[in-house]
């Protein structure tokens, strides 16, 4: 993550923030006498979020494992020519 100071992210805010959100990367934001802070787009704190709450579910996180689980030994739902070609619209 870059960092960058108060200052410098007040004086070049508009392009600071296009830079944020064209790169989809976090901005740490320092203060001389304060604490730091984060910028960074709605849609990558959305996702972060989503994130956090896929990792935070147990039931989610077990089937998650399970289907890897099955997927390892080759023994997941394995859909036939005419449904993948619906899946991949060909």
């Amino acid at each position: 993550m870059d960092t960058i100071t108060v200052n410098k992210f007040r004086d070049n805010l508009k392009s600071v923030v296009e830079e944020v959100i064209s790169k989809h990367e976090p901005l740490k934001v320092t203060r001389r006498a304060g604490e730091a802070f984060v910028v960074m787009s709605a849609d990558d704190w959305e996702r972060e979020q989503e994130t956090l709450y896929v990792l935070q579910n147990r039931s989610l996180m077990k089937q998650i494992a399970d289907s890897l689980a099955t997927h390892t030994r080759n023994q997941g739902y394995k859909p036939t020519d005419e449904q993948m070609n619906e899946i991949t619209g060909i």
